[in-house]
């Protein structure tokens, strides 16, 4: 006899299939192979007794604070340890319940309905000024062109160029001035119709700016203020542009001033649910959601969001990661800018091993090399 322990991240119905069980059987035990932690703050006292009995009672647990069962406090946080037969019944079940337990379990249900992405797109970084915090990523007018070409056969699914440094402390750049610095690149790729080849992104906020880019074959417009300006939703609405909201507490003037939250995750949720209402009125209907790695989080923030990303998911929304070469890395490992990519990489894999659809990145071949790889794994 041989005894092996699989890993937890294998595909379960491949190897329930190859076992020759049924196909009754695999959806019942697939269901059972993966498990949830969920987080819930803030439940009435009540309804964790409840909740804690229910999910005993189906071979699920609540974790619960001391004093729990004889009410202590009026509210509590807990953490449900379920799998995902277990979660389908306990949502089921605390719809008839009280103590808040019915909006508990409609998100569970949303919970259920989130599947990853299969296919992550890689995005390459191209910045045409001269002050961005890699110098990497610095490209003018021949140059910029020249870098296109090469992301375009290093495998890129879309380019994202800007004219304005947004890193911590940047100097702020007038609309008109950021439109020169782009006007030259922007000609070329409608010139040459490089639209056809990749998708470009404009990484801008600017009205002016972003109307120009559109007109040159851009179809993403990446706003690091998270469509804070309606001017950018009507034009990404007309245009039937692809929005980016990224979440920024503060300025890049002032982000990293000792950013704080009462809840990191909670906090940038809320954020997102209030701006994708705001724009889908306005009539935008392609959004991606980025948490904005470095925009205003300490370094416990930026891991927290890239290992909880999944959270986000129940929005319904592609999750953007662009935590590459950024100064995160160099507070766990002191590296500069360009001795950052193999951190750049674990960041960006654990990024897309958690949900993510597309990755920000200055290092177009390598990451295509890395998500390849990927690939290879997800499918044992």
């Amino acid at each position: 006899m041989q005894v092996i322990k699989l890993s937890n991240s294998i595909d379960a119905k491949k190897y329930l299939k190859e076992l020759g069980v049924d196909d009754g059987g695999i959806k019942i035990l697939s269901l059972k192979a993966y498990t949830h932690i969920v987080y819930i703050k803030d439940l009435h006292v009540g309804g964790a007794n409840i909740l804690k009995q229910d999910a005993l009672s189906i071979g699920a647990d609540l974790a619960v604070p001391r004093g729990t069962v004889i009410a202590k406090t009026p509210h509590v946080d807990c953490i449900l340890i379920a799998t995902t037969s277990q979660l389908q019944k306990l949502s089921k079940k605390e719809l008839a319940q009280p103590f808040g337990l019915k909006e508990l379990a409609t998100k569970l249900q949303d919970m259920l309905r989130v599947k990853k992405p299969s296919h992550v797109e890689i995005m390459g970084v191209i910045n045409a000024n001269n002050d961005s915090f890699f110098s990497g990523s610095r490209f003018n007018d021949k140059d910029a062109i020249n870098k296109i070409q090469q992301m375009i056969e290093d495998g890129a699914d879309i380019i994202d160029i800007g004219g304005v440094s947004s890193a911590p402390n940047s100097v702020h750049v007038d609309k008109n001035e950021e439109l020169e610095r782009l006007r030259p690149i922007l000609e070329v790729i409608k010139k040459e119709k490089l639209y056809k080849k990749v998708k470009f992104s404009i990484d801008s906020y600017q009205p002016n700016v972003i109307e120009s880019a559109l007109k040159s074959g851009f179809e993403v417009v990446n706003d690091i203020t998270g469509l804070q300006n309606d001017e950018v939703s009507k034009l990404c609405a007309s245009n039937g542009a692809r929005a980016v909201i990224m979440h920024m507490q503060g300025t890049p003037q002032t982000m990293q001033d000792n950013p704080e939250y009462e809840n990191v995750l909670s906090d940038i949720y809320s954020f997102f649910e209030s701006r994708i209402a705001k724009a889908e009125l306005l009539g935008v209907k392609d959004i991606v959601l980025d948490v904005g790695i470095g925009f205003g989080k300490t370094l416990e923030h930026n891991l927290l969001l890239i290992k909880n990303l999944e959270h986000f998911l129940t929005l319904g929304k592609p999750l953007l990661i662009g935590a590459s070469r950024k100064s995160m890395i160099d507070k766990i490992s002191s590296s500069p800018a360009d001795e950052r990519l193999a951190g750049s990489l674990a960041l960006h894999l654990e990024a897309a091993n958690n949900g993510a659809s597309i990755l920000r990145v200055h290092d177009v071949k390598e990451h295509v090399q890395a998500l390849k790889i990927k690939k290879a794994l997800d499918k044992i």
